[in-house]
């Protein structure tokens, strides 16, 4: 046996062992979804086909169980620890099935987040034009049950953000933000990239002493608290109720209380009247259904000579238009009832339901990147104190592929982040 069959031969071993790891580490009654999907031949063979051709398009490297490889060497690895079971789930569910074997242990990459933007920077390109029908059988419709109206809007936001505030403390920044930072310098430390982030948002709409803040989606209070120590007084709406505990206490424990107002309360049913009204990285969460509603409550909320500051993550156009009412892997793991707009998106939708006209638009995709992958350093790194709050591995693989596939959109350019001001043209 030559020396190379030989490293062949101890690679495969240890994918395979690998492989038998990864199995017994997922607990088939917490994701009955993860279960070995039933055989599929001709979808599996197709499937591997695209895959070995996305190989070759995109630079990455794929190597099986048994130590074939086929796609470029020196480009990202992805392991394929149990190819029939991969390529059988990648055949039958497509995007979805790719994010589930991530999940349930099919495969691996020791750089997941460079594979992951190696494959966004070619998303348009990876399926042929005379095989793009096939997606179709990859791409379930937005179930109606996901639907944002006041009822499915909390639903959504609990399955995500009521998750625990603890777990979100292990890989956030002191502030607390769950939403792009705005980096001066790769190097800068995330809490000040987000202090950016938020006080550019406030200086853009005239946040000051007296002025009155509608503010579309708390978080965990820190954009409330940066605007009451400017002197304003904050109205906080958001739907989780464990984001109003931590962030009600986090305003006690800055004396902000008397400046601050929380509420559990969905934006439709908001009243009064504000200097600026504004929403950073909500309207993601709304629902293209429910977008004309959304912005006319935000002009309807804005006081004569008032601004609106919107953050919102972005879409190309085209990608939008394909996407829009697709099912995917990030709506049933991750963000159900979601879906990203493009500017146009936003744009043909303040222009139809409102009298809204946009002042400033400020885009920095590239700091979004940068604040994904501190997260995921953060997030992977407390391995063991994920587990003692209770999450098993699959729930980290899950995270994991979430927050690197979050960040090769960025990385990649296929998604952006700007933040939006507004004012009515009446």
């Amino acid at each position: 046996m030559s020396l190379l069959e030989v490293h062949r031969s101890q690679s495969a071993q240890a994918v395979k062992a690998q492989a038998v790891k990864a199995q017994a580490d997922v607990d088939y009654r917490r994701w009955p979804a993860l279960r070995a999907p039933r055989v599929a031949p001709l979808r599996a063979t197709i499937a591997e086909s695209l895959l070995r051709r996305a190989a070759v398009r995109t630079g990455i490297a794929v190597v099986l169980a048994d130590g074939t490889q086929f796609g470029c060497q020196g480009g990202p690895v992805m392991e394929v620890l149990r190819p029939r079971q991969f390529f059988d789930r990648l055949g039958r569910d497509g995007k979805i099935g790719f994010g589930e074997g991530y999940m349930a242990g099919d495969w691996r990459s020791s750089d997941l987040a460079g594979l992951l933007s190696a494959m966004a920077s070619h998303m348009r390109t990876l399926i042929p034009p005379r095989l793009q029908w096939i997606r179709r059988f990859y791409e379930p419709a937005l179930p109606e049950e996901e639907d944002n109206n006041p009822t499915g809007a909390r639903r959504n936001i609990a399955r995500h953000y009521d998750l625990s505030n603890e777990l979100f403390s292990l890989f956030l920044d002191p502030s607390m933000t769950y939403s792009s930072a705005l980096y001066a310098a790769p190097d800068e430390p995330l809490e000040a990239a987000q202090a950016r982030k938020i006080d550019r948002l406030l200086d853009d709409t005239h946040v000051r002493t007296g002025s009155r803040v509608l503010e579309i989606g708390t978080g965990w209070g820190e954009l409330s608290m940066r605007a009451a120590k400017r002197g304003a007084k904050v109205t906080s709406l958001t739907l989780s109720v464990e984001q109003a505990a931590l962030a009600r206490r986090r305003i006690a424990d800055q004396g902000l209380s008397n400046l601050i107002d929380v509420r559990v309360e969905d934006y439709r049913s908001a009243m009064g009247t504000f200097d600026a009204v504004v929403s950073v990285e909500m309207v993601e969460a709304v629902g293209e259904r429910w977008w004309p509603t959304y912005f006319s409550t935000l002009e309807a909320r804005l006081a004569p000579g008032g601004r609106i500051g919107l953050q919102s993550i972005l879409m190309r156009h085209d990608g939008f238009v394909a996407a829009r009412n697709s099912w995917t892997w990030i709506h049933k793991y991750i963000f159900p009832g979601g879906i990203i707009p493009s500017m146009e998106a936003i744009e043909t939708t303040i222009r139809s339901h409102t009298r809204l006209k946009v002042l400033q638009r400020h885009h920095f995709g590239h700091s979004y990147a940068e604040t994904l992958a501190e997260w995921r350093r953060k997030f992977v790194d407390e391995e063991q104190a994920v587990d003692r709050l209770g999450f098993d591995g699959t729930f980290r693989r899950m995270w994991e592929f979430y927050l690197a596939y979050s960040e090769a959109g960025f990385r990649s350019g296929y998604l952006d982040v700007a933040q939006v001001v507004m004012a009515s043209a009446a």
